[in-house]
């Protein structure tokens, strides 16, 4: 066979592979479960729902992010794509379980994480709706006096917009 012809069929495979890897990968950005979103100011990327950071540079205590659910669909931001809010669950090794309510919002190459706004720490989150355009989180937590060691039974909704592309509390 003559060298070139060699050489014309090694290319097209190659470009054939490579088409075919591409085109069988999940792109990252497309799961709202593997994008970055920031909480208290630091960003946290998500790999398959979780992030691990140390708390502090060479600490052996890390701080763990984790895709909780409670995810509710809408267009949050009025752009006709179909977003998603969900809690994040978050541990910094002490005795705390800190929920953050996040929204990814969808763009044409997928989808963009928000700013993550503290919802309580040892609640029992219940529902998430969304509703004239507000995300609504529901959860019971404990009254004012009462100990973080007590289950949580009072009944609460917050509410939740996105803004110039933040995410942000309504006050009711």
């Amino acid at each position: 066979m003559n060298k070139n012809i060699l050489m014309i069929i090694f290319l097209v495979l190659i470009v054939a592979l490579t088409g075919a890897f591409y085109f069988y990968q999940k792109p990252v950005q497309n799961d709202y479960k593997n994008i970055s979103y920031t909480i208290e100011g630091q960003t946290v990327t998500l790999k398959d729902g979780k992030a691990e950071t140390e708390i502090a540079p060479g600490s052996a205590s890390k701080s763990v992010t984790t895709y909780y659910g409670n995810e509710v669909k809408g267009d949050f931001n009025g752009d006709g794509k179909e977003d998603v809010a969900f809690l994040l669950m978050q541990n910094n090794g002490g005795s705390g379980t800190f929920f953050y309510i996040v929204a990814a919002l969808k763009t044409s190459k997928g989808y963009a994480g928000t700013n993550g706004i503290f919802i309580g720490d040892r609640i029992a989150p219940q529902t998430t709706e969304f509703k004239d355009r507000e995300i609504i989180v529901n959860y019971a937590d404990r009254k004012p006096d009462e100990p973080m060691v007590a289950h949580p039974t009072v009944g609460v909704s917050k509410y939740f917009k996105i803004a110039s592309g933040e995410l942000v509390e309504v006050l009711k």
